[in-house]
């Protein structure tokens, strides 16, 4: 899932003064994925990124109309591609 947010550092320390069983594995300037409580969190700038929800599945498990769909490469190492579901929510299909 990815929110957004107006100032990545600040969000970071929010989210990390709550919550216990917090970690940061990535953060810049534009972009932060954080794990907690066993969710994994992406803090966006609004200019940068759009509010998502993400699932992670293997390629071969995907319905073939996703086949011709581009993945993207992301900062992180991972890739990924994006769908809208029928009322146009962005759906992220992660492949690590």
């Amino acid at each position: 899932m990815a929110i957004q947010v107006s100032d990545i550092k600040q969000s970071i320390e929010w989210y990390g003064e709550r919550f216990e069983d917090f970690s940061v594995e990535y953060s810049d300037e534009t972009w932060a994925i954080m794990n907690f409580c066993g969710v994994r969190l992406a803090l966006v700038m609004p200019n940068q990124h759009p509010r998502h929800i993400a699932f992670q599945a293997e390629m071969q498990d995907l319905h073939k109309d996703f086949m011709n769909k581009k993945m993207k490469k992301h900062r992180d190492g991972t890739q990924s591609l994006y769908i809208n579901d029928p009322d146009g929510n962005i759906i992220e299909i992660l492949s690590e």
